[in-house]
C-alpha cells in the first residue's frame, strides 16, 4: 500500500562526527552512524519522513528512514522542511526529463536514475510512450501513488509497469512483485538503436527490460567490426551482437544461456534482415568457451558483457577470479590483432581493477595486450560525485598486438 507523507517529519540525530560524509554532499545515513538513545530506530516505521539532525541537533536535511536497512535514511533534500511528495517528484522529474530531451532525439533512454537524479531508490524507463519502474527502498515505496501521479502529468504514458521484482528489495525487507500501475503494458515493445530495431519484453525481460547504459559502447564498437568475425557473450537480447551485425560484422555469434532471451535474439536478428548472419548458441557463457576452444574456433572481435560477478564486497576475491577465468577463455579465441571488448558492472569493480584483471589473463596466455579504450555508462545514467556506487559500469576496449 502507498501512503501519503506526514507534513511533520520525526526527527532522526546522528552520533558525534557521524555528520562528515553527509557534509560533503553523501545523501546515505547508516545504521551505526545514528544516536540510538536520542532517536531509537525501533521507533521508526518503514520509510518514514524524516529530518537528519547532527549530534548537536542542527538539521542536516529532510528525507526517509527503514530501520530495518543497513542503508537506514536517504536524504532527499538539504531543506530539512521538504518532504518527498507530489510536487517534489514532479520537479525532480522535470529536471530528469530535460536533461534527457537534450542528449537523445527519441524517447528512448533512462529518465531516473536513482541518487544521480535527487530521487533515491526509484529508476524509471522510458520505452516511447510506455514506462518501467523499479524501487529498491522502503521511502520511495511508501509514495509509489505520488510517483505514477507525477509521471502522469509530466509524459501522459499509454501505460507503467512497477518491474519491483529485484534482489535488491530484500534489503529493504520489501516484497518483490510485478504490477501494471496505470494503462496498458504489451508484453513487447519495440525500440531503435542506431539504425537497428529491438524487440525488448518487458514483465518478462532482465530488470526493466532493456540496458541503456551500454549504449555508447554499443556504439563505439561499431567501428572496429567491419568484416570481422565477432562473438557476443552474455548476449540477452542481441544488442552488441546485431549491432555489430548491422555496422557490418561478416559473421555473429550470440551466447546466451535463456531459452526466451535466445529466442528474441534470432527475432531480432530476423527483424532487420540478419538472420543468415547472426547464429545464437543457447548454453552457459563458460561452459560456451570452454567448447569454442576445443572446436579450435577463432573470432576476430570478442565481446565480454557479463552480469555483475561481484554482488557484495566481500565476494570480491572469488568475483575476481570469475572474471579472470572469463577472460582467459575470450583471449584463447582470438588471433592475433584480435579484439576484445571486456565489461563489468560492478560497483565493486573499478575500471583499474578490470584493467589488472586483464593483464593477468593476458600473461596467463603468454599473449601481449594493448587497452585502446575505456567506456562508462551512458549519460542517461549521471555520476553522483559523491556516491562512488553510481560509477558501476567500465568497459575495456583492447587489441592483441602481434609478438
Amino acid at each position: 500500500m502507498s501512503h501519503t507523507p506526514s507534513s511533520r517529519p520525526a526527527r532522526l540525530r546522528l552520533k558525534r562526527r557521524e555528520d562528515r560524509r553527509l557534509r560533503a554532499g553523501h545523501p546515505w545515513v547508516f545504521s551505526n552512524e545514528v544516536d540510538t538513545a536520542v532517536s531509537p530506530l525501533s521507533r521508526f516505521e518503514a520509510g518514514q519522513p524524516v529530518v537528519v539532525e547532527a549530534a548537536g541537533g542542527r538539521p542536516l536535511g529532510a528525507g526517509y528512514v527503514n530501520p530495518r536497512a543497513l542503508v537506514c535514511a536517504r536524504l532527499v533534500s538539504p531543506d530539512p522542511g521538504q518532504v518527498l511528495d507530489r510536487p517534489l517528484i514532479r520537479k525532480r522529474l522535470r529536471t530528469a526529463l530535460a536533461l534527457r530531451e537534450r542528449l537523445y532525439g527519441a524517447p528512448w533512454y533512462r529518465l531516473v536514475y536513482g541518487d544521480s537524479d535527487r530521487l533515491p531508490g526509484l529508476v524509471l524507463d522510458r520505452y516511447g510512450d510506455i514506462v518501467v519502474g523499479q524501487i529498491t527502498t522502503a521511502g520511495m515505496e511508501r509514495v509509489k501513488n505520488e510517483i505514477v501521479a507525477a509521471v502522469a502529468e509530466l509524459l501522459a504514458p499509454r501505460g507503467f509497469l512497477w518491474r519491483n521484482d529485484g534482489r535488491a528489495r530484500e534489503l529493504e525487507a520489501l516484497p518483490r512483485y510485478t504490477e501494471t500501475a496505470a494503462g496498458q503494458v504489451p508484453e513487447t515493445v519495440e525500440l531503435e538503436e542506431a539504425g537497428a530495431r529491438f524487440a525488448v519484453p518487458l514483465a518478462a525481460g532482465q530488470k526493466t527490460g532493456w540496458f541503456y547504459d551500454q549504449r555508447p559502447n554499443r556504439l563505439r564498437l561499431r567501428d572496429y567490426v567491419h568484416g570481422q568475425r565477432v562473438l557476443d557473450v552474455f548476449s540477452y537480447l542481441g544488442a552488441w551482437g546485431i549491432g555489430a551485425a548491422a555496422a557490418g560484422a561478416a559473421s555473429v555469434t550470440c551466447v546466451e544461456s535463456a531459452a526466451r532471451a535466445s529466442e528474441f535474439i534470432r527475432r531480432n536478428a530476423r527483424n532487420n534482415g540478419l538472420g543468415e548472419r547472426v547464429h545464437v548458441i543457447q548454453e552457459d557463457a563458460f561452459h560456451a568457451l570452454k567448447e569454442l576452444r576445443t572446436q579450435k574456433k577463432k573470432f576476430d572481435l570478442i565481446v565480454l558483457d557479463p552480469p555483475a560477478l561481484i554482488q557484495r564486497k566481500k565476494d570480491l576475491k572469488e568475483g575476481l577470479s570469475a572474471y579472470r577465468r572469463l577472460n582467459e577463455a575470450a583471449l584463447a579465441l582470438l588471433p592475433e590483432e584480435g579484439y576484445l571488448i571486456s565489461s563489468s558492472c560492478s560497483c565493486h569493480l573499478s575500471a583499474e581493477q578490470l584493467g589488472d584483471v586483464l593483464r593477468r589473463a593476458a600473461l596467463h596466455g603468454k599473449r601481449p595486450l594493448q587497452i585502446l579504450e575505456t567506456g562508462r555508462q551512458s549519460p542517461d545514467h549521471p555520476l553522483h560525485p559523491a556516491i562512488p556506487e553510481t560509477a558501476y559500469l567500465k568497459t575495456l576496449f583492447c587489441r592483441l598486438p602481434p609478438p
